[in-house]
């Protein structure tokens, strides 16, 4: 079985920090998510970017559907797995 790599996107930064503080305590996350910024096509301003919590799942017990409310919860949203 390989590593999943979920990829919730949120709003702002403030969301996608208060996100990665609470995988530990909502999901027993225990590896830091890595927090990116995601820049939209074509902008730089940095009040148009979306930011991605990047949760490594080496024991694929993350539940997708429960990370999904949980990110919607925060205005986000988790990114769908590329087709393999």
């Amino acid at each position: 079985m390989s590593d999943v790599r979920h990829v919730l996107v949120l709003p702002d930064r403030d969301a996608a920090e208060e996100v990665a503080s609470e995988l530990a305590d909502r999901f027993g996350v225990v590896e830091e998510p890595q927090l990116v910024r995601d820049a939209l096509a074509g902008e730089d301003d940095a009040e148009d970017a979306q930011w991605l919590v990047v949760i490594e799942d080496a024991t694929t017990r993350l539940d997708p559907t429960a990370l999904d409310a949980f990110a919607a919860e925060y205005e986000g949203w988790l990114e769908a797995p590329p087709e393999e």
